[in-house]
């Protein structure tokens, strides 16, 4: 899959595009219905599958005192466009000047005369262009004028709900988890470098990989059963191996009041060190709610009965495999 930033950047004459375009945060199973519809129509046609996006997020600028949390970081985006399928992805730099632009001008200047598309397909909910006047009439009147389809894809539902991001972080941060992953088409995953802590966890017999998160949004406080994933190689563990977890996301709230959400794993029959290795963490089910407890010990019991639940979940997966 190739990259362009921006359609000015364009070095090459994009062969039959077939064309979506919007933000698709987090990539989830209503962006999967647009993508593959794309992607099965640029096979038929001997073309080239395309998603004009935006980086940052339009919202990120404009509105900066409330700017959404994103599901996925921008890495995390492009490789799964790429397992998806795409051939080619351009990430229009948007900024405020960007912002300004008109419907009528985003259609002619950024989509025909640059991209040239011959078919192009869009969520039921997309507008563009400044102060997102532009509609889908717009869209479908313009674009077989100047010689590309347009169509319009429903609205995925799930459960009676409309599937999209909103629903997926409100799930996240009730620590819905599975609904999250079912949302998705798999399990939330945070990547993030393994930081030095407290050494806590180590005290007490349950050494923690303290992540510090790239992305933006932790599940909601509690502990849950987790696939840690390096993302480089290690101290002689290569690239790639995968280990089961139980991970804590909360406050600490038996050692300190604190206000940051952290995320510590403790991970499964794992000896080593881990420090500044960049992993992905895949948060696949909640064990429970965060708790204080009022002694260490008490604590400590607790954890071997998580570790516990989630050795227990593991291992009923492998019998299922």
């Amino acid at each position: 899959m190739e990259l362009f930033k921006g359609v000015g950047s364009l070095t090459r004459t994009i062969r039959n595009p077939v064309l979506t375009i919007g933000n698709f945060d987090g990539v989830h199973r209503g962006h999967g219905t647009i993508l593959k519809k794309v992607i099965e129509r640029a096979r038929a046609i001997d073309g080239e599958a395309v998603l004009y996006t935006f980086e940052p997020h339009p919202r990120k600028v404009l509105q900066p005192d409330h700017p959404p949390r994103l599901l996925a970081t921008f890495d995390q985006k492009l490789e799964l466009l790429a397992e998806a399928g795409l051939d080619v992805v351009i990430a229009e730099p948007f900024d405020l000047e960007f912002a300004r632009t008109k419907p009528e001008t985003f259609i002619h200047e950024y989509v025909y005369e640059k991209i040239q598309p011959k078919e192009v397909y869009v969520g039921y909910d997309f507008h563009f262009g400044r102060d997102r006047e532009g509609s889908m009439r717009l869209l479908t009147e313009t674009g077989p004028q100047l010689g590309f389809s347009v169509t319009i894809i429903p609205e995925v539902k799930v459960d009676g709900e409309d599937l999209n991001s909103t629903r997926i972080r409100s799930l996240l941060k009730e620590g819905q988890v599975g609904e999250a992953a079912s949302l998705l088409g798999r399990p939330f995953a945070v990547r993030g470098v393994v930081v030095g802590g407290m050494r806590r966890g180590r005290e007490i017999g349950f050494p923690t990989a303290n992540l510090a998160p790239q992305n933006e949004i932790l599940p909601g406080p509690g502990v849950y059963v987790c696939e840690v994933e390096l993302l480089e190689d290690a101290k002689g563990i290569p690239i790639g191996k995968r280990y089961g977890a139980v991970t804590n996301v909360g406050y600490r709230p038996t050692f300190e009041d604190g206000r940051d959400l952290v995320a510590e794993a403790h991970l499964i029959d794992f000896s080593g060190d881990l420090y500044d290795v960049n992993v992905e963490m895949s948060f696949l089910e909640m064990i429970r709610g965060e708790e204080k407890f009022d002694s260490v010990d008490a604590l400590k019991e607790q954890i071997g009965l998580d570790v516990h639940a989630g050795r227990a979940y593991f291992d009923s997966r492998s019998e299922a495999d």
